[in-house]
């Protein structure tokens, strides 16, 4: 294994969030402004997840007064303190980029329907 390896294994987080693809998710990031700091949230649907290893990040699309607002997070940032699912969404491919040409309803995404685990068949 490479020096290069060996920095990026200890710079990776150990526990990472579990989210897919059409998730609606809070991304709680550090903001520093001057000598403070402070946490933002970011709220929106995840569009899209690429790379792999420390250069995996993901992007999240939110509407903000009628104007779309797109932003990507490295997944191993430390500035990404926490991702959090609100809801699950349900979809059929790995890239939600037809979201960016929609608006109102037909930008929803499909939430996940969750079965009971102990379903009887009698």
């Amino acid at each position: 294994m490479g020096l290069l390896e060996d920095v990026q294994k200890g710079a990776m987080k150990e526990k990472l969030p579990e989210f897919q693809i059409g998730d609606t998710v809070d991304v709680h990031v550090k903001i520093r402004e001057g000598e403070k700091e402070r946490i933002q949230v970011f709220s929106g649907t995840v569009i899209g997840r690429k790379g792999a290893g420390m250069s995996e990040s993901f992007t999240v699309r939110r509407i903000v007064a009628g104007e779309g607002v797109e932003r990507v997070f490295p997944i191993h940032s430390p500035a990404v303190v926490d991702v959090k699912v609100k809801r699950r969404g349900h979809v059929r491919r790995a890239k939600l980029y037809y979201l960016r040409d929609r608006v109102g309803k037909s930008a929803r995404v499909r939430e996940k329907r969750r079965e009971a685990k102990n379903k009887n068949a009698e």
